[in-house]
């Protein structure tokens, strides 16, 4: 099989030969051709030169065209805020001054929609008949956020209706894109929804499944397969997400992926991850990326399963270390000498930072743990929920942002106990994991510690 024909087919749950490895290359692409995320982003002749640059390096089975969720919400007028290292983040919400009505007609024959499809245009005729080629678009939910701001979690309770129009555009939104990725020749869709993880299972079914079903049921009808991404610890809702009309479920590493693999099986659906991105895939060693992917391997088997990171890849991932991965996804004779060397291999013993004296401290601190809130949407957000929140309270109380994409917020997240991300901790106590409270229920929290 090609590697196209082995994605193709595990993402139809079919046992394949070997485990489809699909690196999730997007402003690391950037990376390797030695320019920033906003000049790679910015032109499809860059697109289209990492990409293949990556097709060299990493010999992938399926590899993502653009990963950039806020593409869709730029068209509609959302601000971004761009920066050398990540994709750019949303830095306005439209519907907080506007009505849906008002916002900038939707196009994809204009903006950054041109530089896609020029990237397209060169890449596809070079890997048509051997990679599988995934047009991502962003997921209504998520997008709702982007349009509406953190008061869309406010505005579930106490005005659904308003919510759910907002949601309906958005998913016509989302067909339209999916449109766009279907006339320009892509094998997979990929609805990346990483904002659900932060909702309850009664939430998404309510705020998600009748929307993502929506899109999935286009693809299906345009006759390519489909994959639902959520990033951040969305165990409590992979239930609720297996029971969507998607073809695969991808995860990142704050979940587990064999209860994933578990419920796909039941739910017949296939499955792919996790392999971690910061601690591994970028400080770590090639060995230790060797050893991750194999226990992925391992877990996830032949049936179903693709080897995927657990979301974009760093943007300056060490391409020894995914080479290192090709090397025991592709070769099963390089698996087992790495495995050889893995049983040798000792733990490092890392110095963890001092916390604060947080009894004898001036202010109150709310230490937010995240990936990087200028590339993660529900950090993003995590991270703008607390500054909300306190608003007022800047003599009383202090902001720290710890992003786990740097060795100092790796450790700092492991002297804190912190397990998934975003994680909002005050005075080194953890308040709210991964699930982005209201600023009122916040502000309370907060205030608990001023007395």
């Amino acid at each position: 099989m090609t590697g196209k024909e082995l994605v193709l087919n595990a993402l139809k749950n079919r046992e394949v030969e070997r485990t489809p490895w699909v690196p999730f290359v997007g402003v690391h692409g950037g990376k390797l051709l030695g320019i920033t995320a906003t000049k790679y982003l910015q032109s499809g002749e860059r697109i289209a030169e990492g990409l293949l640059k990556a097709v060299e390096l990493y010999k992938p089975d399926g590899l993502p065209v653009l990963f950039d969720l806020q593409l869709e919400a730029e068209q509609l007028g959302c601000e971004m805020r761009w920066g050398d290292k990540l994709p750019p983040s949303v830095a306005s919400h439209p519907l907080e001054k506007v009505s849906l009505d008002e916002l900038p007609e939707y196009r994809t024959d204009s903006g950054r929609f041109i530089e896609v499809q020029t990237a397209i245009s060169l890449v596809k005729p070079k890997v048509a008949d051997s990679i599988a080629l995934y047009g991502l678009i962003t997921g209504p939910f998520t997008l709702a956020l982007h349009l509406y701001g953190n008061n869309i979690f406010l505005d579930m309770l106490m005005n659904p209706t308003k919510i759910k129009d907002v949601l309906e555009f958005c998913t016509d939104i989302a067909i339209e894109t999916t449109k766009f990725y279907v006339e320009n020749g892509m094998d997979v869709i990929a609805v990346v929804d990483p904002m659900t993880s932060q909702i309850s299972p009664e939430h998404f079914t309510e705020f998600v499944t009748p929307y993502v079903d929506k899109v999935f049921d286009y693809i299906k009808e345009s006759g390519l397969l489909s994959s639902l991404f959520v990033c951040g610890n969305a165990t409590r809702n992979l239930e609720v997400m297996c029971k969507t009309s998607c073809d695969n479920i991808s995860i990142d590493e704050n979940i587990s992926l064999e209860y994933l693999k578990e419920l796909s099986e039941k739910h017949n659906k296939s499955f792919g991850g996790n392999l971690q991105l910061t601690k591994i895939l970028l400080f770590g060693t090639e060995l230790q990326s060797q050893q991750n992917a194999i226990e992925c391997l391992e877990i996830g088997g032949t049936k179903g399963f693709i080897l995927a990171p657990g979301c974009d890849l760093p943007f300056d991932c060490p391409e020894k270390n995914l080479i290192a991965v090709t090397e025991v996804a592709r070769d099963s004779y390089k698996r087992d000498i790495a495995k050889a060397l893995i049983k040798d291999m000792q733990d490092e013993n890392e110095q963890l930072p001092d916390l604060e004296d947080y009894a004898n401290y001036d202010k109150v601190l709310v230490e937010v743990v995240t990936l990087d809130s200028g590339s993660c949407p529900p950090c993003f957000y995590m991270v703008d929920a607390v500054k909300n929140a306190i608003h007022g309270l800047e003599d009383k109380v202090e902001i720290r942002e710890y992003k786990i994409s740097t060795k100092e917020g790796l450790l700092m997240m492991k002297a804190l106990n912190v397990h998934s991300i975003p994680t909002i901790c005050i005075n080194g106590e953890i308040a709210f994991s991964s699930i982005i409270p209201d600023s009122d229920k916040l502000r309370k929290k907060v205030e608990e510690y001023l007395r």
